[in-house]
């Protein structure tokens, strides 16, 4: 299967930066009353659930009217001769951190308020704080968009960390499992959901549910997609027919390779990495969703299935059970259990009423998701720290 390219922060930022945009797409009048909003995060070069929706944030609020939307990348691309350094390890970062910071001190000054997605750890360092500084250095509002799934262990660890959340004038994140983390060290933290792109998303009716299964989770540690392979290993031995797509890289590739060979497993296809707009053929193709993550926080993949009308068979890691109900939405079971797992996915073969039941629970409750439905939550928060009320 041939793959797209990669949109790059180039297609990620296709109008012009915010003087430009602002002073040829948007009147006067209308730019004097719209907030300036300024998104922080990773361009799609980096593709995993922060750019994702950082893309869809920009896409849609560059539609509204009581916004003046533009993107500042964490990861800009250099100038093309100097684009051999970021193939340098720690070069990459010193230049690629020293692009970040001239961008925001150039940029920050244009915008009302800043809305900074963030990651954890040392991501967090790298990304959110420059952001942060420079905000306070002009003077300008920031919303941190926190939204990894290793808050809890990442505040518990780092009290530089929590003393910085605190900097920024309001918290949001897109799950109650997180609020309910950040509320155990005492930071307040509003929800707004993740977005689920609709017109990439289309519903399909399943009947009867074929063994056709879908994983679309980065290849890393974390996601423990070898439990998902060993999970497939008895649904094959019950359904020779069936089949697994595999969608996402990271570093346990070779090896998640290496033990499809070693079970045996038929029908079993690693497709990398695809860019969204090629999601909705992978969804389409399948009939049930297999995630066997460690750690999560809130999986726009999970959503998209529900969305897709795939009946969900997944772990119970972090948030998931905040956004997918055991035996109404979805059905979940004990982390690192590929048996559980299995027997789960088996089920809504055998029971196809059920399954219907839950294909039908999960398509109701992904209509939240809408990007009509969350935009009230980002514009309200935007006009709040602004003052605007």
């Amino acid at each position: 299967m041939s793959t797209d390219p990669i949109p790059s922060e180039a297609d990620l930022t296709a109008l012009p930066h915010s003087s430009r945009y602002a002073a040829e797409s948007i009147s006067a009048e209308c730019t004097s009353q719209a907030l300036r909003v300024l998104l922080v995060g990773p361009s799609l070069s980096i593709l995993g659930g922060q750019a994702i929706q950082a893309e869809r944030l920009l896409r849609q609020l560059r539609h509204d009217r009581r916004v003046v939307a533009d993107f500042l990348a964490v990861n800009p691309e250099l100038p093309r001769a100097l684009r051999w350094m970021q193939r340098i390890k720690y070069v990459r970062t010193i230049v690629t951190s020293l692009a970040y910071w001239k961008h925001l001190m150039t940029m920050v000054p244009r915008f009302d308020v800043l809305h900074v997605l963030s990651a954890s750890y040392w991501s967090f360092l790298l990304a959110p704080a420059p952001a942060l500084a420079a905000a306070k250095l002009f003077r300008k509002k920031a919303i941190l968009n926190y939204r990894s799934g290793e808050a809890a262990d990442h505040l518990g660890r780092s009290s530089a960390a929590r003393w910085l959340i605190r900097r920024f004038d309001q918290i949001v994140v897109p799950s109650g499992y997180l609020m309910d983390v950040f509320a155990r060290f005492g930071l307040a933290a509003t929800v707004i959901p993740n977005i689920v792109d609709f017109e990439q998303t289309r519903f399909r009716q399943r009947a009867p549910l074929l063994p056709r299964f879908l994983s679309n989770r980065n290849l890393e540690p974390l996601y423990n997609v070898g439990c998902t392979l060993r999970a497939y290993r008895l649904i094959a031995d019950a359904y020779p027919e069936a089949r697994l797509d595999i969608v996402g890289n990271g570093r346990e590739r070779q090896k998640l390779e290496d033990l499809a060979r070693e079970l045996n497993l038929p029908n079993v296809t690693f497709h990398g990495q695809m860019p969204p707009t090629r999601m909705g053929e992978f969804y389409d193709a399948a009939d049930i969703f297999l995630n066997s993550s460690d750690i999560d926080n809130m999986p726009t993949s999970l959503l998209e299935a529900q969305a897709c009308g795939l009946p969900i068979a997944s772990t119970e890691a972090g948030g998931i059970p905040y956004i997918v109900k055991h035996e109404e939405t979805g059905l979940l079971v004990a982390r690192n259990e590929p048996r559980a797992l299995a027997a789960a996915a088996m089920r809504y073969l055998r029971e196809p009423e059920f399954a219907a039941r839950v294909i039908e629970a999960g398509r109701v409750a992904a209509e939240k998701y809408r990007w009509e439905n969350v935009c009230v939550g980002w514009i309200h928060e935007y006009r709040r720290v602004a003052g605007r009320q």
